[in-house]
């Protein structure tokens, strides 16, 4: 059965209210999805295995303030190739059959969304998720770095730590870390924790208790 975009004139709420609806009937093989899952997926997802060493040698801290924060001190997107800014270059790794114009804007493709199933057909319904959000880095570390660190965090391509997702999802996501938000898709939440755990193995961040305790439950669901 051929999944059919709803319509941009509606209320973005109700877009999103379709994707978690159709995300649940797929998940019970009452739908079938003809568009699929996109090749490309963000690099370095560790093995569960490596990512449960990685967890294990976490600083366990007390979550720090949001004091001074400012999305602005961690610039993006910037500029990775040409014309191609770094949202523009996650849109074409993970999307399928996309077209870009001179200016290296997707004027056509399909993006599935891990977080929720869903595949949308417009790069406007698709936002470029910071696994780890900025401000869960800054109040876990990232306060401390300079702006041009920061800037290479929030524009990684090297590590698991930004992908493709339906715009509602991300926005509902904010800056929570997954002991209050995972994924709706319950499926992804095995790979969205080893995701989550080599980020911030990687720049050095720290992790609170109960953060720490919702990704071992999440872990725990992987096979490998």
């Amino acid at each position: 059965m051929r999944v059919t975009r709803v319509p941009a004139r509606f209320p973005r709420v109700t877009r999103h209210a379709a994707a978690v609806v159709l995300a649940a009937l797929v998940g019970a093989g009452l739908v079938g999805v003809n568009a699929q899952p996109a090749s490309a997926t963000p690099p370095g997802i560790p093995s569960k295995a490596t990512a449960q060493s990685q967890l294990n040698s976490l600083t366990v801290a007390t979550q720090g303030s949001t004091s001074g924060y400012s999305r602005d001190l961690f610039p993006h997107w910037i500029t990775i190739s040409g014309s191609c800014n770094t949202r523009e270059q996650v849109l074409k790794r993970d999307g399928t059959s996309v077209v870009v114009d001179s200016s290296c804007s997707a004027t056509s493709g399909r993006w599935y969304s891990p977080y929720d199933g869903a595949t949308w057909t417009a790069a406007s319904d698709v936002d470029i998720d910071h696994v780890v959000p900025l401000a869960e880095a800054w109040r876990s570390g990232a306060n401390s770095w300079t702006t041009s660190r920061r800037q290479s965090f929030a524009n990684d391509l090297t590590r698991p730590q930004l992908i493709a997702v339906t715009d509602n999802v991300n926005q509902s996501k904010g800056d929570q870390d997954p002991s209050t938000w995972q994924p709706p898709l319950s499926s992804y939440r095995c790979t969205y924790s080893k995701m989550w755990i080599t980020v911030k193995y990687n720049w050095g961040l720290t992790l609170q208790t109960s953060e720490k305790s919702a990704l071992q439950s999440m872990l725990n669901t992987c096979s490998s």
